[in-house]
């Protein structure tokens, strides 16, 4: 598994998930491109997936905040960079629509 993602790469992460769409060819290449230090397109992909599995258990868990199901698939320095104001604009920005 990947190391853990810093603020700054999630803000590279959630731009360059805006610029490529689910259509896009290569997405997680150009992704892992654009977030750099080293993450490979595998590791990208994967923190969609942990990412998005956090958005649905938050989503089932009716938003509830401080839940035991909001940072399961991440790690928790994972999960507490996003913050909590942040988690509209995450279940935007990975397309779950």
């Amino acid at each position: 598994m990947s190391q853990s993602w810093t603020k700054r790469q999630n803000a590279l992460f959630e731009s360059a998930l805006a610029v490529f769409e689910k259509d896009t060819a290569d997405r997680w290449q150009n992704v892992a491109r654009a977030v750099g230090d080293g993450k490979s397109a595998e590791d990208v992909k994967r923190h969609y997936e942990e990412l998005e599995k956090d958005v649905e258990d938050m989503e089932s868990a009716g938003g509830r905040q401080g839940s035991d199901n909001s940072v399961s698939g991440a790690s928790s320095s994972n999960s507490n960079s996003w913050g909590s104001a942040n988690e509209d604009r995450r279940g935007r920005n990975l397309n779950l629509q």
